[in-house]
């Protein structure tokens, strides 16, 4: 019988300067954080991703962690919840672009949160947020109008 040994390694990607005094706390730096690493507002398909924050909610990293189609990206909470333990996070904000525009959370985009946020509540990371990209600056953060 062989038993395999494996090591789980973070390798650093790149990195941008910006500058960010505050902690991540509003949707609206969330946004800009997003917008200006990962330039979401212009994708021509789904991309979904976390910003990953520390205890006094500072960025520990910043993941894309699945690309889609058109309207959809498929994504299984493990993949999410990798990423956050791997940075350490306490928290997390969810976010993913509408190639349509159009901010408004679906009716999926709501059950995945609450769904994460369950998940969360066990192991030890909250989700605070989840944002929505769209076009021209436009957003939406499902936090703000109480979808979970």
């Amino acid at each position: 019988m062989r038993i395999n040994r494996y090591t789980v390694k973070l390798v650093k990607e790149g990195g941008i300067n910006y500058s960010l005094e505050e902690s991540v706390i509003s949707p609206e730096v969330a946004r800009d954080v997003i917008e200006k690493v990962f330039n979401l507002s212009s994708s021509p398909v789904e991309k979904f991703g976390i910003i990953a924050l520390n205890t006094k909610n500072r960025i520990a990293g910043l993941h894309i962690i699945a690309v889609g189609g058109l309207n959809q990206t498929v994504i299984e909470a493990r993949e999410v919840f990798q990423q956050a333990l791997l940075n350490n996070a306490a928290s997390m904000i969810l976010f993913h672009c509408h190639p349509s525009g159009d901010v408004r959370p679906s009716r999926e985009d709501v059950q995945f949160t609450k769904r994460l946020e369950d998940a969360g509540q066990i192991i030890g990371v909250k989700v605070l947020d989840h944002i929505i990209i769209g076009e021209d600056g436009k957003y939406a953060s499902l936090k703000e109008q109480g979808l979970f």
